[in-house]
Parts: C-alpha cells; sequence; structure tokens
C-alpha cells in the first residue's frame, strides 16, 4: 500500500476483510527505522492481536481493509511466471539470430528455468491451501443452511417469535451472502493460477490472432467437461413470512 503519513489516524478503527466481515480494530502500526509503515496490529474480538503487513492493508478514508494473503500471492505469481517465460522466449530468439553465445544462451535459459520451476512450486503450494480455503467454505455454507433450516422449523411451530426470526434470518443470510462471495473468489484464483501452473503460456499476438480466425467446426471437442458442483441451497424470501 502506498506510504500515508496519517496512517495513524486510523488507529482504533474497525477493520474488515474483503467481503464485509469485521475482523477487528486497528490497535498499532509498525514502523521501520526510516520511518515507513512496515506492519499493523490488529485486536481482534476475542482479545488477541494479529500482526499483518502493511501490503495487505488498503485504507480508503474511514474504511480500512485487509486484502487476502492468498489473493495478494496469487497475482504476485501470476505476473511473475508469463514475465520470466517471456523473457525466456526472448532470449531463445536471440540466440536463434545469433546475437548472443551459445554458452551465454544456455547459462541464461538455465537461470531462468530454474526460477520458473521455484514459482511454478509456489503456485502449487498456494494451490494446495486455495483447495483446503474452499472446502472450508463449503463447510461453512452447508452448516449455514442448516441453521436456516432449523431457524425456519423452530419459528414455524411456534417457539419464536417474530422479531428475533427476521433478526436471525437477516443475519443467516448476509453470512451466507459473504461466505459464496469468497468461496467464488477463491475458486477464481485458483483457476488463474492452475492455468498458469499447467503450462498455458501466454500466447504471441500473432498465435492468438490464429486462434481467433479458426473456424469453430474445427475447434476440438473431445474434452470431457467436469461436472458441476450440487447447488447451494441459499434462501431468499420475504421477511416476516414462514415456511421452509
Amino acid at each position: 500500500m502506498s506510504q500515508n503519513p496519517n496512517l495513524f489516524l486510523s488507529v482504533g478503527k474497525q477493520i474488515k476483510d474483503e467481503y464485509g466481515r469485521v475482523v477487528g480494530k486497528v490497535a498499532s502500526f509498525a514502523l521501520t527505522p526510516s520511518g515507513k509503515f512496515d506492519a499493523v496490529f490488529i485486536e481482534q474480538g476475542d482479545g488477541k492481536f494479529l500482526k499483518h503487513s502493511v501490503e495487505h492493508v488498503k485504507v480508503d478514508g474511514a474504511d480500512v481493509t485487509l486484502i487476502s494473503k492468498i489473493k495478494t500471492q496469487a497475482n504476485i505469481l501470476c505476473d511473475q511466471i508469463p514475465l520470466i517465460w517471456r523473457k525466456d522466449q526472448a532470449l531463445k530468439d536471440l540466440s536463434e539470430k545469433k546475437k548472443i553465445s551459445k554458452e551465454l544462451y544456455e547459462e541464461l535459459h538455465t537461470s531462468f528455468d530454474g526460477l520458473l520451476n521455484q514459482l511454478k512450486g509456489e503456485a502449487q503450494n498456494l494451490i494446495d491451501e486455495i483447495e483446503k480455503e474452499i472446502v472450508r467454505c463449503a463447510e461453512e455454507i452447508r452448516e449455514l443452511n442448516y441453521a436456516l433450516v432449523h431457524l425456519e422449523i423452530e419459528h414455524e411451530i411456534g417457539k419464536m417469535d417474530n422479531k428475533s426470526y427476521e433478526a436471525a434470518f437477516a443475519l443467516i443470510q448476509e453470512n451466507l451472502k459473504k461466505v459464496n462471495l469468497e468461496k467464488s473468489d477463491l475458486e477464481l484464483t485458483k483457476n488463474k493460477l492452475s492455468n498458469i501452473v499447467l503450462g498455458e503460456t501466454p500466447k504471441t499476438p500473432e498465435q492468438q490472432k490464429v486462434k481467433e480466425e479458426t473456424p469453430k467446426e474445427f475447434t476440438s471437442t473431445s474434452a470431457t467437461p467436469e461436472l458441476p458442483e450440487p447447488p447451494v441451497v441459499v434462501y431468499v424470501k420475504e421477511i416476516g413470512k414462514a415456511g421452509i
């Protein structure tokens, strides 16, 4: 994030994640000896403290947002891997045009190839981490839907008054919205990283033009499409009316 000399003005303010969930309050900041903001200390609701790099914090007026570490790391890898690949391809072109010696090409190519494999390894580790987070979100969605069903049952048999029911219904619906948004976001990030790890390298303008001009009837359709995930039940109804 950009260095802001008034960043301490956000101390005591609520900090939320990208999906609107309250993470805690900004307690303080850590600065480097040169005076640059280095980290933010966050007090959670249970009184425990978290420390995050300021790179993961976005301050927009009175709003303070904690950016996902996974998305930050994924964006960096999605920029770095294609860049190193393009540099290696440019190096190969220079070698073929006899603009650099074979020895120099081999040395630099080995360096680029080693870095590329290292970055792809980091990307695969991040994909594994993302998959765990997607499973967590799916389980949370499942539990919230169960909570909603039980809420409906208790209201239907008259064990809960309308005011309490409406408040609880709105709370569960809001949380379902946030966790569904997070799950979709994680799936998009995973797909983006997976394409890079699997070797879908950036296409040159000439390759892209050939692809666009290829008639649809000659496009391969032999790949078996993935089956969609089972639908997630999200109750949307007019507040105040009972029934599942």
